[in-house]
């Protein structure tokens, strides 16, 4: 009879269990079968796991360059050194050494965007809240000021790419490939590493950045270089080429995977509310935003044009004379030459755009709104574009205004990772005020 018992209350449970497996199945919404059923074919087969981005320290899943193998010495060693103002240590303008860093144009407070339209290095002053009150010292010569000619992307999943900048020219391996005569004014490329590897040792010459040996001995740099490059010859340990390895494995980690969106993939269907889901069907559907941010990072290899406006198109920004601004306008085209890569620029990530203020290479549209009422247009900001270059998505979607603000409503909260604090350090080795380091900024970080 015990027996009986308890073979009865073994089935009770065994069904009560099965039950629980069907309410959870039947939790899954109409929304999520949609959603899933577009993403398995967005995914080309792959599945949900296609769009997963990998916690930061799971290095062998994040993509990195085989010559620069990820390792948590290099990490450590390239968070410092982004941050470190002291690197700032070839300015135009002696007064102004130890005031910048790579964090000037990419602090963590604007989601490692630039706080302003227009990033400025050297010769910055203030930062605000975000870095949205750094402006150019009225007090300098323009052309000591270090102002980039197109707007400056965020350094999220930047792990993502096989080559750098807008245009892509930095990189000598993958999407590069066949593009050796263009590289006669980047040598680095020919070291055959990918694109962060190079932009990590052209931008220090680019932004007037120093880190050799004696910036190591100074400020007490060598503990670390000597542990991330322990098998590089000593006397090119403390170098230009070591420090953009440590920025390069460093910027791989930056991945905005604690994003709601990234909740959902896994498997939390909570995570998004039946607004996102609908932004997320129309964002994978019929808006065909996927048909380019695709992938864990939402952007595919790939250089496409919209014929968005540049810094020209109004007074917000100043672009130099030796800018060479004509290449620069015809994005991918203005690198390689070919005519069919005219107007055509790389497709960035779309995560933690909330925090961008400033969107498109141009900085031309000022919210996420506004770029897709551009993209569901027939309008052009740059008229010089020819149709022929034009993306086939511009202009070939019709979507209604509710369709539109739960397209938004998807972009805006789905796609924020409101925890990139933890990939900051709390000081740097000299002790110096980060991400400036200049009087107006340590009183707007409260450095002073």
């Amino acid at each position: 009879m015990k027996q009986l018992s308890l073979l009865f209350l073994l089935s009770i449970m065994l069904i009560s269990c099965q039950n629980d497996i069907d309410d959870y199945q039947v939790a899954k919404s109409e929304l999520d079968i949609r959603l899933e059923g577009l993403l398995l074919e967005k995914s080309e087969g792959q599945g949900i796991n296609y769009f997963i981005l990998p916690e930061s320290d799971d290095y062998n899943s994040i993509p990195q360059d085989p010559l620069n193998p990820i390792t948590r010495e290099k990490v450590a060693l390239g968070k410092l050194l982004l941050h470190e103002t002291a690197s700032g240590g070839n300015p135009k303008m002696d007064v102004m050494a130890g005031t910048y860093a790579c964090a000037s144009c990419h602090p963590v407070a604007s989601s490692f965007y630039s706080g302003r339209r227009q990033g400025i290095g050297e010769c910055g002053s203030g930062f605000g809240a975000a870095g949205e009150s750094r402006f150019f010292d009225i007090g300098v010569p323009l052309d000591s000021i270090d102002l980039q000619p197109i707007r400056v992307p965020t350094l999220l999943n930047v792990a993502y790419q096989d080559v750098a900048l807008w245009n892509g020219m930095l990189g000598g391996t993958g999407t590069n490939a066949g593009t050796q005569a263009q590289w006669a004014s980047i040598p680095e490329n020919n070291l055959g590493f990918q694109g962060l590897e190079i932009q990590g040792m052209v931008g220090q010459d680019t932004h007037r950045l120093q880190i050799d040996e004696n910036f190591v001995d100074t400020y007490g740099y060598r503990e670390l270089f000597d542990r991330a490059f322990s098998n590089t010859q000593a006397f090119e340990r403390y170098s230009k080429k070591t420090t953009a390895l440590a920025l390069a494995a460093y910027n791989r980690t930056l991945l905005s995977n604690r994003a709601p969106w990234q909740d959902y993939l896994k498997g939390d269907y909570a995570a998004l509310s039946e607004r996102e889901k609908r932004g997320a069907i129309l964002f994978a559907g019929k808006a065909q935003c996927m048909n380019c941010h695709t992938g864990p990072a939402l952007k595919d290899q790939e250089f496409h044009a919209y014929g968005f406006g540049h810094f020209d198109d109004s007074n917000n920004a100043v672009v130099l004379d030796d800018a060479g601004f004509d290449a620069v306008k015809k994005g991918r085209g203005g690198f390689t030459n070919n005519p069919a890569d005219d107007y055509k620029f790389k497709t960035p990530t779309l995560y933690n755009l909330r925090d961008a203020s400033f969107y498109g290479h141009g900085g031309t549209f000022n919210s996420i709104e506004e770029v897709i009422r551009y993209k569901l247009s027939h309008q052009l900001q740059d008229t010089s574009v020819p149709l022929s270059q034009i993306a086939t998505e511009k202009g070939d979607v019709v979507l209604t205004e509710v369709e539109i603000q739960d397209l938004v409503f998807f972009i805006e909260n789905s796609l924020y990772d409101s925890y990139l604090s933890r990939y900051v350090p709390e000081s740097v080795l000299s002790g110096n005020c980060f991400p400036n380091a200049d009087a107006q900024s340590k009183l707007d970080l409260g450095c002073e």
